[in-house]
Formats: structure tokens, sequence, C-alpha cells
């Protein structure tokens, strides 16, 4: 089967449900996340309000809209109404999975249901680096109801919801990735793939990790020239091929090294490089320890 870098990255995450609720507010509001490091979601069902990134990113959510920031930074979410000097407050729980923000007796001006979820690989910052920061989808309505499925499984937890909800966050997770390859997308891995040319380069890359790749052999899949190739690559996907194929590289390593079963030889044969040598200086470098020592430590100590 072809390969589907989006599908594989998402895959290696290992994502999991961890929070979900249906979130009301009324008249003016704001509301302050403390950066988790984690993925957060959010869909728009009712009204508009305003999302910040880390202080200098802000956008303007409407119904139908879907937000995912791969690794959350700080942000704030407000009402549009909302003045400079509101402070920030703490939505009040209703009921299981449901709260409310604002005045008790006010007007339900948005509903939105938001969503929390972690990533068990251990190298999920490597991973998560080939990811835009965030992601804005407009008018998908199955993002929505994917969060509805999450959330029911998370309060009903009957059998087997665990690998339910498994399945559901990776196909709501890869939904949201695809869905945003507008123009106007941020830069990474969806959108390259949603680009014509940067596409055969993308998939050549993760079907074959160990080939000896160069910039002009990679442009070459592209059909485009050393020069152009490199500059929409940078432009499009956000890091410079070399960079991309790197970090690919070295996620699939660790996954390896983390299964067992292979020599060091055999891992930088598979991930392309000549010599066990090579390899050890070179995964050393990105990530900190030699690779025999990481494949020694086990799960619970492994960091990104």
């Amino acid at each position: 089967m072809p390969t589907d870098p989006l599908a594989e990255i998402v895959t290696l995450l290992q994502p999991a449900a961890r929070l979900s609720k249906l979130v009301e507010c009324a008249g003016a509001w704001r509301i302050h996340r403390e950066a988790t490091g984690e993925p957060f979601y959010c869909a728009i069902l009712e009204g508009s309000c305003r999302v910040t990134f880390a202080k200098h990113q802000t956008l303007t959510l409407q119904a139908g809209d879907f937000v995912l920031a791969p690794a959350m930074r700080d942000l704030v979410n407000e009402s549009i109404n909302a003045t400079a000097d509101l402070p920030a407050m703490a939505p009040i729980k209703i009921n299981e999975g449901h709260f409310r923000i604002g005045p008790p007796d006010g007007p339900v001006r948005l509903r939105m249901r938001i969503g929390h979820c972690s990533f068990g690989a251990p190298d999920a910052a490597l991973l998560v680096s080939l990811l835009p920061e965030v992601v804005l989808v407009h008018d998908k309505p199955r993002l929505a109801i994917l969060m509805q499925l999450i959330d029911e499984e998370t309060r009903d937890r009957r059998a087997a919801c665990e690998l339910v909800m498994e399945r559901l966050i990776e196909v709501l997770l890869i939904e949201a990735l695809r869905s945003s390859t507008q123009a106007a997308a941020a830069p990474g891995l969806a959108r390259g793939l949603a680009d014509e040319r940067l596409s055969g380069a993308l998939r050549a890359m993760h079907a074959r990790p160990h080939h000896p790749w160069t910039v002009v052999g990679l442009a070459g899949e592209s059909a485009l020239s050393r020069s152009a190739f490199f500059a929409r690559f940078n432009r499009i996907v956000g890091v410079s091929p070399m960079e991309y194929l790197l970090t690919w590289r070295m996620a699939l390593a660790k996954q390896l090294l983390r299964d067992g079963g292979l020599t060091i030889e055999d891992v930088a044969e598979r991930v392309g490089y000549g010599s066990a040598s090579t390899f050890t200086v070179a995964f050393a470098r990105r990530v900190g320890i030699p690779p025999a020592r990481y494949a020694r430590m086990t799960p619970s100590k492994i960091e990104a």
C-alpha cells in the first residue's frame, strides 16, 4: 500500500483522549489556559469568540470552526466584547462534562466543545515538530461529531472504550490536519502533502528512509529544480528538506530502538546511515545520548 506520512506520524504519536467538555458562555468573559505542551482542540458550536496563542497569534472563531494546537502554548479564550481589563475567569461546573462561564442568568452567546488529549510516544516532541503549531478548520461538522463521540465514550466508559477513544482521536487529528490545507494554512506536513509537487518527495522520504537522499534527488521526486524545490519545501513545510528527513529518521530510529530485536547496525541501515558509527554520532547529537544507551532505557525513562 502507498505510504501515508500523515497517518504514520499520528499513529506513532499514540494519542489518547484525556478530557472533553461542553462549555457555555454568557456576557463578557475571558479564560486563560496555561501552556501544557499537550494537544488542545476546540469546536465552536454556536456564536463567536477570540483565541490568542502565546500572546501574539489571535484568531476569531465562528460557529462551525475547529482549532487544534498539537502542543498547547499559553492561550487566552475570550468573548468578542471582552475589554482589556477584564480578568480571567474559571468555568463553573454544571454537571459532568458540562460547564458555564459568565453570568449564571444571562443568555448563552457561545457554545463550544473543548478537548485535551495526550501523546504516549516518548519522542512526541520530535514528531509534533513536523506538524503546524495551530490548525484552523472552517465548516467541517464531522469534527464536532467526532468530539461528541469522544465525549460520550469518556463519560459512558463502556467495554473497550480506551481502544475506541484512541481510534476516534486518531481520526479527529488526521481529519483536522488534512482539512487545513488551504493556501493560508500554517506550514507543516499536511500542507506539504496537499502540494502536488512536494507530496511526491514527502512520500518518498517516508517510504524509503534508508535511501541516501540528497536535495537534488528529492527535487527529482517533485519534478523541480534544486533551488525551486528547496525554497518551496521551506515555505510550505516550514523546515528544510534535509531537516525534515533527519527528524523523520530519528523518530523511526527511536521507535526501532524501543521495540528491540535489532542491532545498532541494523537500525542504522534502516534509517539511511552507512555505518553504526555515523548513525551513533548523528543520534547522540540529536537526542543527547548514544543509541545503545537509549535502547537500554526503560520506556518510563525515555525522554523525547
